[in-house]
């Protein structure tokens, strides 16, 4: 019966492309685009005036329970000290646009302008680029007019309060062979299974070396299972427990833990971050460390903002370069800790 009708399939298939207009939704769904950035969210914002950026880091004494002087005598101790200077590199993240200048001008879906919407993605993952560096393990390095400078990541600071594997080591501050001044990068080891033991034992440390941690940062996989593992008999912390009404709401089941108080009144709220890298990231390799931070011992520091700007026409193109110099200031590494060398397929024991 279709063969006698000029119908909608014959619309469809006339010429090449048909004669109906697409039913497309002028849209453009991504759930990307909502993934918050949880450490650059929670530290602080600062500015720095040069490629390198330092400060000082210090500490008290140890106490003397034997400090005691004779009444009357003259003392010839001096007990002054100096604090730590250290710094970080900073590092230029970068991403260009190119739009021709008919794209620019076509009708698009979600959109009015080609060129608007590409300053506005390439500026979120720019930022998200910088949450992943600040949380990889990366060692800081000086930029030269050949080599591009690289801010040191959290982990390549962690060195007082570290744990992990036998035959893994902590990253550190220190002077380079040049006589410049870096971080390296932390070795990872052996991957083997959190413990809540390790996560006991590093918030001891930063508690004795004076830090006050309250987040502990973690892939996604991780943080997962330690908060099933907080509901077995081992952990001995929690129960599966449901919360019902006599009301017409639906009743509530409550299955996961997301804060842990440790001893010395450490309270530690678990973070899963999205946008953590394992620790061996460029290869994929699935292990990875977490964290415990303080927020105020940290600061994301600028030698400019990130901007976009307009190189110029080229053609029937238009350019801009989305850019910003940035390093990571660990104020005082002592104010927190990692547990490294985690396996992330491993369940997490005692």
């Amino acid at each position: 019966m279709s063969a006698d009708n000029l119908d909608g399939y014959d619309l469809k298939t006339a010429l090449v492309d048909g004669l109906i207009h697409e039913d497309v939704m002028n849209t453009i769904i991504d759930l990307t685009q909502d993934i918050p950035t949880p450490l650059t969210d929670m530290i602080g914002s600062g500015t720095h005036g040069n490629e390198y950026t330092s400060w000082v880091e210090d500490a008290l004494a140890a106490p003397n329970p034997l400090n005691a002087a004779i009444d009357g005598s003259v003392s010839t101790d001096n007990n002054a000290a100096n604090g730590t200077r250290q710094g970080n590199h900073s590092q230029i993240s970068t991403k260009r646009i190119a739009v021709s200048t008919r794209a620019n001008e076509s009708n698009t879906i979600g959109y009015a302008e080609e060129v608007t919407n590409q300053v506005s993605r390439r500026s979120q993952e720019i930022k998200r680029d910088t949450e992943a560096a600040m949380l990889a393990n990366n060692a800081s390095v000086a930029g030269t007019d050949a080599v591009a400078g690289v801010s040191g990541s959290l982990q390549s600071w962690l060195e007082s309060n570290s744990n992990y594997a036998s035959d893994g080591t902590a990253g550190a501050f220190d002077i380079g062979a040049t006589g410049t001044t870096v971080t390296t990068a932390a070795v990872n080891g052996t991957p083997e299974a959190l413990t809540e033991t390790k996560i006991r034992d590093v918030a001891q440390s930063v508690y004795e070396n004076g830090g006050d941690p309250t987040t502990l940062m973690m892939v996604p996989t991780v943080c997962r299972k330690l908060s099933e593992y907080m509901f077995t008999s081992s952990a001995r912390i929690a129960t599966l427990t449901s919360e019902t009404t006599q009301s017409e709401t639906a009743a509530t089941a409550k299955g996961s833990v997301n804060v842990m108080v440790t001893d010395f009144n450490v309270i530690l709220t678990f973070v899963g971050n999205r946008l953590q890298p394992n620790y061996d990231w460029a290869t994929t390799d699935a292990n990875s460390a977490a964290f415990l931070i303080d927020p105020s011992k940290l600061e994301l520091s600028y030698l400019n903002g990130f901007r976009a700007e307009k190189e110029g026409k080229k053609g029937l193109s238009e350019e801009w370069l989305i850019n910003g110099d940035w390093t990571l200031k660990v104020l005082n590494e002592r104010a927190h800790g990692v547990v490294g060398s985690i396996s992330n397929a491993a369940t997490v024991t005692l």
